[in-house]
């Protein structure tokens, strides 16, 4: 394990990026991932590779770019698996992680390294950009949404700003606050192409616990533009992924207590989806068809999260027991 700088001290720092990919229907998408983390105006330090249980796409992989840094996950299955392993190769002070179907703008880790320089910052967020397929976003689907595709939506800060979390496609840490965390526990978020999340948002909690002086900064102008697939374009996966959602905060309040957990879903739901509702109609009045439209997925959508959350409070387990929050090597006792 590299020595560590303290938090909020100065650059030069070392930094890893991280990228977790798990299924071959994504081969286009690594691949451009990876090429997009070469062509950095102040490249990583380490770039690290964790292809989660998947033996066809490590070897492929590996004889595409022989030179690069390609690992298996030694974890359990799934995202948090996938991204511990991926921690726990590198040796860097800051570690980001960046999605297997996302590219970053040539300045994203040099943007996004930069917010570290402010006193107290352990983690930082960035911007993902939609990237949607040639028939384009779907009338009825809400800015306010673009969370349900990996995205970032309508209602985050447009300047930089202190946040609770960041979107799992564009974010950092630093190797202390992971380590502090024990990491990404592995009882909750995505596994495979089943629709759940919010990990990202248990860690941050999580670190600022255990550090309540510990900032997480979104800097808007780290940008990554993430591919949003044909199938996440149907109102079914709409419906599904904002049920889960749901749930997904059930358990994570279960852990870290509802307080922390619905902190900034309750500016979400009473300012941001309000207005969404009240906008939704007015572009009716200028003309946009699809205004109803978005006004209806909007309540739909914050119903079905409010379903889930109500299922996975009934029925929720805690994602956090020593099996699954496997803690990182060289963990502090802090």
């Amino acid at each position: 394990m590299s020595s560590v700088l303290p938090e909020g001290s100065a650059v030069p720092r070392t930094v890893a990026v991280v990228v977790c990919a798990y299924t071959m229907d994504r081969w286009v998408d690594v691949v451009e991932a990876y090429e997009s983390l070469v062509k950095q105006e102040r490249p990583a330090d380490e770039v690290v590779l964790v292809i989660d249980h998947n033996d066809d796409l490590l070897t492929a992989l590996q004889i595409t770019f022989p030179s690069a840094h390609i690992i298996p996950n030694t974890s359990v299955q799934g995202l948090s698996g996938a991204r511990n392993t991926g921690v726990e190769a590198t040796t860097s002070d800051i570690v980001l992680f960046l999605d297997d179907d996302a590219k970053a703008e040539p300045d994203w880790v040099a943007r996004l390294l930069a917010v570290f320089d402010e006193p107290g910052v352990q983690g930082v967020a960035g911007h993902a950009e939609a990237n949607w397929p040639k028939v384009g976003k779907p009338a009825w689907f809400p800015e306010e949404f673009l969370w349900v595709v990996g995205c970032s939506y309508r209602g985050l800060p447009t300047r930089r700003a202190d946040v609770r979390n960041p979107i799992g496609s564009s974010m950092g840490f630093t190797r202390a606050a992971l380590e502090r965390t024990g990491g990404f526990t592995t009882g909750i978020g995505r596994i495979g192409t089943h629709p759940v999340g919010a990990e990202e948002t248990e860690l941050s909690i999580r670190l600022r616990q255990a550090d309540p002086s510990a900032r997480i900064v979104l800097e808007p102008a780290a940008v990554v533009h993430h591919r949003v697939s044909e199938p996440r374009l149907k109102l079914r996966y709409f419906m599904s992924r904002c049920y889960w959602e749901g749930v997904s905060k059930a358990v994570i309040s279960g852990d870290v207590g509802a307080g922390d957990a619905l902190a900034a879903e309750r500016s979400y739901t009473t300012k941001v989806l309000p207005l969404a509702v009240v906008r939704g109609f007015r572009d009716l009045l200028r003309g946009d068809l699809g205004g109803p439209g978005r006004s209806a997925a909007v309540v739909l959508g914050f119903g079905l999260t409010g379903l889930g959350y109500v299922r996975g409070l009934l029925t929720r387990k805690s994602a956090v027991t020593p099996a699954t929050a496997v803690p990182l090597t060289g963990e502090s006792s802090s």
